[in-house]
């Protein structure tokens, strides 16, 4: 699939921030994905980063959520040192943002220094006015100084497990109490289905479901379609059935060591069979079965209820780093917490599930 230029889009590589051996190159258009490829290989050979961190997921945004992708490359003596996948989300709602990057956990700069990933940053802002975003967001791990930036989230925490050789150690780590719950759901007669676009109705009907019950606009079935059609060895659906009925479902991914669900949810209905647990005892054993490292639960609020299910498991808390260029406006504003959202997430919660999966899409593709 080829990417439309923008009326207001840059040339499809332009060339700035230039050295006697050194530059800024930015990709877009129809020419971008011709270096997904590469910069993927360079990605890799920084070790175990999360496959949230392959450039391929700018073509996961562009076809199922409708954002123009961009990346920066430093290059320096014709090698590359460093790049910057971005993706420009515009709504009517809300404006426009640069973020790095939509829906997933983890952006920002993949360079080999501090020095590089501030050349990559100075080339983000220059775009970001370009586009005339509200702010550009990059969602990193650490804290990288530069004088664009003007806010830092820091109030998210990253859940990791470190994983042993095999299920039965893994087994044996757990308390008592969550190995209860799992044999629990294991004499629940539930069945776990494990796949790929087949198992996508079922799981959207659940993820669908649950974002309601929260009271946030779901992200359409094309989201995850996109997922499983771009990392077609990577991504995978697990489905929990009671009978002939989904009741818990996952997305998981699988990258160089490291195992991540990014999208996980279980109908309160079954909340007595404990599909959950029996779900996510099955997610470790899968990332065992691969010979993982690492499984990533996913961002929480630290001492939220997510946060304590994860840890649970044995997961620990990492520093997740949010870091705001802000040119209009605050980051702030877009926070589900925020006060001014609680009454539309009330009157969300009430709204039938046919009519969210209807106008959700169209409004979650322009938050960041």
């Amino acid at each position: 699939m080829q990417l439309t230029l923008e009326r207001d889009s840059l040339p499809a590589t332009e060339i700035t921030d230039r050295t006697p051996a050194s530059e800024i190159r930015v990709h877009e258009g129809r020419l971008l994905f011709d270096q997904i490829d590469r910069l993927g290989d360079y990605a890799a050979r920084r070790g175990s980063l999360p496959l949230s961190r392959h450039p391929r997921w700018l073509a996961v945004l562009r076809d199922g959520l409708c954002h123009t992708p961009y990346c920066l490359e430093a290059v320096t003596d014709g090698e590359t040192r460093g790049f910057l996948a971005l993706a420009h989300v515009r709504g009517a709602l809300f404006g426009r943002f640069l973020v790095s990057l939509p829906y997933l956990n983890y952006g920002g700069p993949v360079a080999d220094d501090e020095q590089t990933a501030r050349r990559l940053i100075d080339r983000a802002v220059v775009l970001a006015r370009r586009l005339d975003v509200r702010h550009l967001e990059l969602r990193d791990e650490r804290t990288i100084v530069h004088e664009a930036i003007t806010e830092t989230r820091t109030d998210k925490v990253h859940m990791r497990l470190e994983l042993p050789a095999t299920a039965g150690r893994l087994w044996d780590r757990l308390a008592s109490k969550v190995r209860n719950q799992v044999r629990k759901g294991q004499k629940s007669d539930l069945a776990v289905a494990w796949g790929g676009e087949s198992l996508l109705p079922e799981f959207y009907d659940v993820f669908s479901r649950n974002m309601r019950d929260l009271g946030t606009p779901v992200y359409g079935c094309g989201l995850f379609r996109s997922v499983l059609r771009h990392f077609p060895n990577q991504a995978e659906l697990c489905v929990v059935r009671a009978g002939r009925d989904a009741v818990a479902a996952a997305l998981l991914l699988h990258g160089p060591e490291v195992t991540e669900v990014p999208s996980a949810s279980a109908l309160r209905s079954h909340n007595h069979t404990c599909a959950n647990m029996l779900m996510y005892w099955r997610l470790l054993e899968r990332a065992v079965e691969r010979g993982q490292a690492v499984f990533d639960f996913g961002r929480s609020s630290a001492e939220s209820n997510t946060y304590r299910f994860k840890k649970q498991w044995g997961a620990e808390p990492f520093a997740a780093v949010w870091q705001y260029h802000v040119r209009r406006g605050s980051p702030g504003e877009m926070r589900p917490d925020n006060p001014r959202h609680q009454r539309r997430i009330h009157i969300w919660q009430r709204l039938p599930v046919w009519l969210t999966r209807l106008i959700g899409p169209p409004i979650i593709r322009g938050i960041p």
